[in-house]
């Protein structure tokens, strides 16, 4: 198996014809969300979640698999939680695709999960943290001043170790 590394996070290669496979995350997931989240974070691209964080949440993530084949490696592609902070309003967060499988619209099928899962149980609107607003625009947000979010926001962000220097852009998505 081959892995692609960068500053000690290393994530195992897949192959890009590799089959997929959606659904929920289990907790025997933990390692390999963790891993892939952690490239990106190692990167810039988004903040590092903990493990024990990952494992509190577990349920709130849907994934995307590649199936292993016998000259093919698989593994996780994509991941994307939705947080329920609020009865009007729950986080689209944890958003990481494998570096080989980026351009294929995996990121906007797994905001599509969630945004299905979120009318599921009637939620009026999600909101995004992100670095890449050009990609939440297509998926249907809208940039807002974060002086807007909701109070429940805010005593999330207080764990953060940039919460004092946040440069995320806040992304809003009216579901109703």
């Amino acid at each position: 198996m081959t892995f692609l590394s960068l500053d000690s996070i290393a994530i195992p290669d897949v192959h890009p014809d590799a089959p997929l496979v959606s659904r929920k995350a289990k907790l025997s997931d933990l390692d390999a969300i963790h891993e892939l989240i952690g490239y990106w974070a190692a990167r810039g691209q988004m903040l590092v979640r903990s493990r024990s964080l990952l494992a509190e949440t577990i349920r709130d993530f849907h994934l995307i698999f590649a199936e292993p084949h016998a000259d093919r490696p698989g593994g996780l592609v994509g991941v994307c939680g939705l947080h329920l902070l609020a009865p009007d309003l729950a986080e689209v967060r944890g958003l990481a695709i494998h570096p080989s499988m980026q351009g294929r619209g995996l990121g906007k099928q797994l905001v599509l999960a969630c945004e299905a899962e979120a009318r599921s149980i009637d939620l009026p609107a999600l909101f995004a943290w992100t670095y890449q607003q050009t990609f939440f625009e297509r998926c249907g947000f809208t940039r807002i001043d974060k002086t807007n979010l909701h109070p429940k926001v805010w005593s999330e962000c207080q764990r953060c170790a940039f919460f004092e220097n946040c440069n995320e852009i806040a992304m809003f998505r009216a579901l109703t």
